[in-house]
């Protein structure tokens, strides 16, 4: 009895050392070297909405989730005094017009008319007074009289001439100015309605009617109600190997056990000096029915391809360059793709070779 309980530990020895070590093939299967990536989901053309003026909420036109056109308003700032300096802008515009003044330029028009024909009346008369003096008629004070009478009225009908001129350039800047004084102050009354520069949605509204608004107040957030951007961190050491058009596998906790393809479209060149990063940015190829910006994703980013390599699993290989034969030889292999799982050898192993899992 006591030997055949001797004999039984002894074959269960042998059985546990023989199953300990595991034992594999390799296999030939295509293999996808990728980086690792994780992101968050904006929409696209995604931005803040700020006031351009400070002031007091009148009125909001939207609530969270509405669909907007671009031009439509968000909210309407409090602009009483701004209406004011509006209608008074209009005001000046109108007594400033043009078409309002040519009552003056008519006026000053008839001032030449009359300048012009009392310069060649006294002209006349001085030719006369001229002829009379060298006839021996007249005295030489009244000849000089009429000169100077002459020449006062010439003098003045060139100066009316020139008040035309300045009255007329006058009346244009005035009235170019105040029209566009006009534009100036309706453009800041159309400052205090805030719109949206894109056709979207309202994805988010932090400001209600009556609360006060600021330069730096940010009052809703804004983007494409359908197209989404993949915004991801890469690292620094990764970073080079990233090109437009890469493939991307794109899992979502909203959508589990499904991978989404999509494509790298954007990489921004500044690193985030705080976390050692790069933003890429990428769209899907085909988009899931609903998303929502903000959702956290992660990415593989498919940098190499190959269909049929020679792959082990990566924990079968001991100082990144060596694999153990059954037989417990260690042999020199060269390596090339990678996954999380399997690595590609190059040289020093065949398919048909056995290799031993180090321990």
């Amino acid at each position: 009895m006591k030997k055949r309980c001797i004999l039984l530990s002894l074959v269960v020895f042998f059985y546990a050392c023989e199953t300990k070590t595991e034992k594999i093939k390799p296999t030939v299967e295509s293999i996808s070297e990728s980086i690792y990536a994780s992101g968050i989901l904006k929409s696209k053309n995604q931005y803040q909405i700020f006031a351009t003026v400070n002031g007091i909420i009148e009125q909001v036109f939207v609530t969270e989730g509405d669909t907007l056109k671009k031009g439509m308003p968000i909210v309407l700032i409090a602009n009483e005094t701004q209406r004011l300096n509006k209608e008074n802008a209009l005001l000046a515009s109108n007594f400033s017009n043009y078409h309002t003044n040519k009552g003056r330029l008519s006026d000053a028009i008839n001032i030449i008319d009359l300048a012009k024909h009392k310069m060649k009346n006294d002209s006349l008369l001085f030719i006369r007074q001229k002829n009379l003096w060298q006839q021996k008629i007249g005295t030489q004070v009244e000849l000089e009289q009429r000169e100077l009478t002459y020449l006062n009225a010439k003098t003045s009908y060139f100066s009316s001439i020139e008040k035309y001129e300045e009255l007329n350039r006058q009346l244009n800047f005035n009235a170019s100015q105040s029209k566009n004084n006009a534009l100036i102050s309706y453009k800041l009354e159309t400052d205090f309605t805030v719109r949206s520069e894109i056709d979207g949605m309202i994805y988010s509204l932090s400001k209600t009617k009556g609360d006060i608004v600021g330069l730096q107040t940010p009052i809703a957030i804004v983007g494409d109600a359908k197209q989404f951007i993949l915004e991801m961190q890469v690292d620094e050491y990764d970073i080079i190997k990233i090109k437009k058009g890469l493939p991307v596998l794109i899992t979502l906790d909203s959508y589990k056990k499904e991978v989404f393809n999509a494509l790298v479209t954007k990489i921004n060149p500044l690193m985030n000096e705080r976390s050692k990063t790069f933003l890429v940015e990428a769209e899907f190829v085909t988009q899931p029915d609903i998303l929502y910006p903000n959702i956290t994703f992660e990415a593989s980013i498919i940098i190499n391809t190959k269909e049929k390599a020679i792959l082990i699993p990566r924990n079968y290989l001991i100082n990144d360059s060596m694999v153990m034969r059954a037989n417990g030889e260690k042999i020199i292999v060269k390596t090339g793709l990678k996954d999380y799982q399997k690595i590609e050898v190059l040289s020093g192993l065949k398919e048909t070779d056995e290799i031993s899992k180090p321990e």
